[in-house]
């Protein structure tokens, strides 16, 4: 039975450490929800992809096309009587405006509708940061905003029965810190729903004008009014009394920033903590308001939304600005609201490198992105108007110009041609296979038809690749695993677009194509370029087996092969391949193809027979003898932080750091981890948090890290990091050394002015990647279990029996191949310190 369907069926009550959107997945089953539809959007893909998709055979649940598709088709689960939760991200919405909006007005019986809509105010990996609230409420659809990761595992019933009961939509407005953090729940009682039988004829769900007037009418003086009864009577209000002296009014992932300030601090302040943000309970609100002798504070992501609508009901409150940027709250900036200062002794000079995100080593769109960026140098190309998806990042190849909207890019181009005609031939428009299917063929089709001349390219990779390779139209299968029908070019061809194709691992290829491409667009013609080769995360395994070598007598140390992160060149210029270098996943080397005199060539076998030898590794136990109860003492509490950059296994580390905090026995107080997801796991910046205990937030306060561990020697100096650690606590450094792609050696700041810029702190410097390699693994994919195994001998981490540790790694990845690796990493750990 895989992990989600036991955890669908495991009995009520019992604990788990699970990830925001997991703990909803989850809930979904077993609540009951019959459905559950959407479109993959950082951060709520998970829910889907990781969760609902190993459970098919207990909940219909698919990836639409668009989110606008996704709300059509959960509103048409619910002309059933079916009860359906369609998912997205912010951004998602304002697409699927329309079907949202005027499905928002129906006021009969019918299955429940629920929208889960994650937000991203950092942002980690959306365009904007638009707040929704205004919108939605614009549309009289109550706002239920989760606090934690029980209130995540428990909205879907909470929602469901909700729309049944008052007859409305529900959003589910759930914060991207939850979405992406681990937590401690209880599962729930396990249900069966009814569908709810349709007792109207299906012409009454209609949107004519002298019915939508009614329906609206109905909205406002029957149903608004009920829901505003509710929000004022829901046991989801919480209201924590103090001295009475100063008071905070928050809601959403907002309140476990403002309760681990409460309980960190000591701070003896009350506390109203509102379930629903809209509708707003202003008779609660207007008694709490007037209970506190001191200044009311209105803690809350996005803009001002809740602060706003307190002005307007003549509530003078606390809280942001007019000019205020900011959009999201650590616990940090709680306090200071509050009046604490919190500044760290922290300071240094020394500043890592800026590492922008990047597409994979071995990626499809690379010769593309290299062909546009030299074009562009030469003047071939003036602009190149960008998408939403892995294209996004040729933008720090100089190959994308701009991005606005999911498939925005041909009509911006179209319009700006039509501005300058002379331009025709001179720009491209840009997008990935998965954004042509989602909304890039509306524009395909408006070019056709205003008959505007120009180049569109489709990078054709077959996978909704930047949320982590979704099936979509262009994949092989769906996510019922049924093989697609649909064929990307021949639709092209059946609308009258001209269409050519060419293999994105063949550089002249694709020069030849673009350049012809571009001639006809100056003689009047639209042509669609479609550039394929399959997403390397979607490769077999078996495709990673090459390995390329460099003939140092004929290689000329002129870089023009350094356009990879897996290729960098030593002190002499004289490249060489590391551990990020995928071979280009069996398929003609990039790199070789940059190169003038052919020195990049496949290692022969002669050559290889290093990097095959197969190391011997001790076989890991099937069963762990675990710790008796009461043999060990748990720490009041115990955190850590973890940074690295996209790759190097930081998510993993976290998920174990939980596992074993569950073991432990933590889970009668707390386990929460926070992390990085987006645009950086593509080889940027991330961290991950952990803590168990007596803790609140997946954001650590200043001061309060028992250890921080980096996994690139330089990222350590990532402002903020070294503020987490307490006074005296251990750095274990990784000495690995990431040159970000296009930076010089002698940018990256030494091994001995990192050290330095880390005085006062225990420093320990662990080669995890050497001792990776030595145990046979060619990426170095295990050198954060190995750093595990160094952090398990520092205290107070070395309280925790190995069996813990052992057994927590197991859990995470039980295949057996995996744990044998794992736990070889782990002990080779051990040993360095």
């Amino acid at each position: 039975m895989n992990p989600i369907k036991t955890l669908c069926t495991q009995s009520n009550g019992e604990a788990a450490v699970l990830q925001g959107n997991i703990a909803f997945a989850v809930g979904c089953v077993r609540s009951g929800i019959h459905a559950v539809d959407g479109y993959p959007g950082t951060p709520s893909t998970e829910v889907i992809d990781k969760g609902l998709s190993c459970v098919q055979d207990m909940i219909t649940v698919g990836w639409s096309v668009s989110e606008a598709a996704s709300v059509s088709m959960a509103y048409g689960h619910s002309l059933a009587g079916k009860d359906c939760v369609s998912t997205m991200k912010i951004p998602g919405l304002f697409q699927a405006a329309d079907p949202f909006s005027s499905s928002a007005f129906f006021t009969e019986d019918r299955g429940a509708l629920v929208y889960y809509i994650a937000s991203d105010f950092t942002p980690s990996s959306t365009q904007h940061l638009v707040d929704p609230r205004p919108f939605i409420k614009s549309c009289f659809i109550p706002i239920l905003e989760p606090r934690n990761h029980q209130e995540m595992h428990e909205a879907a019933e909470t929602t469901a029965n909700l729309s049944r009961e008052y007859k409305t939509p529900v959003v589910i407005l759930a914060s991207g810190t939850l979405c992406h953090s681990e937590g401690l729940i209880r599962l729930s009682e396990i249900k069966k729903r009814e569908p709810v039988e349709i007792k109207v004829p299906l012409k009454t769900f209609n949107t004519l004008p002298v019915l939508a007037r009614a329906n609206y009418d109905r909205v406002v003086t029957e149903r608004h009014p009920a829901l505003v009864a509710m929000a004022e009577s829901t046991p989801l209000n919480k209201w924590e009394k103090g001295s009475g002296r100063v008071g905070v009014i928050t809601y959403g992932a907002s309140e476990m920033m403002v309760r681990e300030v409460r309980q960190s601090m000591g701070e003896d302040i009350d506390v109203l903590s509102l379930g629903f943000t809209f509708p707003l309970p202003m008779k609660l609100i207007s008694e709490f308001y007037d209970s506190i002798t001191g200044d009311v504070i209105v803690v809350e992501d996005g803009y001002r939304y809740l602060q706003e609508e307190l002005e307007r009901e003549g509530f003078p409150v606390k809280g942001k600005k007019t000019a205020d940027t900011l959009t999201e709250w650590t616990p940090a900036q709680v306090a200071e609201l509050l009046g604490y200062s919190l500044q760290s002794a922290y300071s240094s000079d020394v500043m890592p490198l800026s590492r922008p995100p990047m597409i994979c080593a071995g990626c499809p769109y690379r010769l593309f992105g290299e062909t546009v960026r030299l074009m562009k140098k030469k003047g071939k190309i003036e602009a190149c108007f960008g998408d939403i998806g892995c294209n996004t990042l040729l933008y720090f190849m100089d190959a994308l110009d701009t991005n606005v909207a999911m498939g925005a890019s041909e009509a911006n181009r179209a319009g700006y041609v039509l501005a300058n005609p002379d331009k025709a031939s001179k720009c491209i428009s840009l997008l990935g296979d998965g954004t042509e299917c989602h909304s890039g063929m509306d524009a395909t089709r408006n070019t056709l038809f205003r008959q505007i001349p120009g180049v569109k390219v489709i990078l054709d990779n077959n996978w909704t690749a930047m949320t982590g390779g979704q099936p979509g139209p262009t994949s092989p299968v769906n996510l019922a695993g049924q093989e697609n029908s649909f064929d990307l070019q021949a639709s092209l061809k059946a609308h009258g677009a001209k269409v050519a194709t060419v293999d994105g691992y063949d550089r002249k290829a694709i020069r030849k194509a673009l350049t012809s491409a571009l001639a006809d667009a100056e003689n009047g013609t639209f042509t669609v370029l479609v550039v394929t080769g399959v997403c390397i995360r979607k490769v077999p395994k078996s495709a990673y087996g090459t390995r390329l070598t460099v003939d140092a007598n004929t290689c000329k140390r002129c870089g023009i092969c350094q356009i990879c992160p897996g290729i960098q060149a030593d002190a002499e210029g004289l490249p060489f391949f590391n551990n990020l270098c995928s071979g280009c996943v069996n398929q003609p080397a990039a790199c070789s193809q940059m190169c003038p005199v052919q020195a990049i060539s496949v290692a022969g076998p002669s050559e290889r027979k290093e990097t095959a030898a197969r190391v011997e590794r001790p076989e890991a136990p099937e069963e762990i003898t675990m710790p008796k109860a009461g043999s060990y003492e748990l720490p009041e509490r115990i955190a850590v932080a973890i940074r690295g950059i996209g790759g190097q296994g930081n998510l993993f580390f976290g998920k174990a750091l939980t596992q074993l905090a569950f073991l432990a026995g933590y889970g009668d107080t707390n386990v929460i981890k926070g992390e990085t997801h987006g645009m950086a796991q593509m080889g940027g910046p991330v961290i991950s948090t952990f803590s168990c205990g007596r803790v609140v937030s997946p954001i650590l306060m200043p001061g309060t890290a028992d250890c921080l561990v980096s996994m690139e020697m330089s990222e350590v100096l990532r402002p903020g990091f070294v503020d987490m650690l307490r006074p005296g606590g251990t750095v274990l450094l990784a000495d690995t050394q990431v040159l970000p792609h296009g930076a010089k050696e002698d940018q990256y700041p030494s091994q001995e002015t990192i050290i330095a810029a880390l005085e006062g702190y225990n420093v320990i410097v662990i080669d995890v990647l050497k001792a990776a390699l030595e145990l046979g693994d060619p990426t170095g994919r295990i050198a954060n279990v190995v750093m595990m195994g160094a952090l398990s001998r520092r205290p107070p981490f070395d309280g925790f029996p190995v069996e813990l540790w052992h057994q927590a790694l197991k859990k995470v990845s039980p295949k057996a191949a995996i744990w044998t690796a794992n736990h070889a990493a782990f002990n080779a750990g051990r040993k360095l310190l």
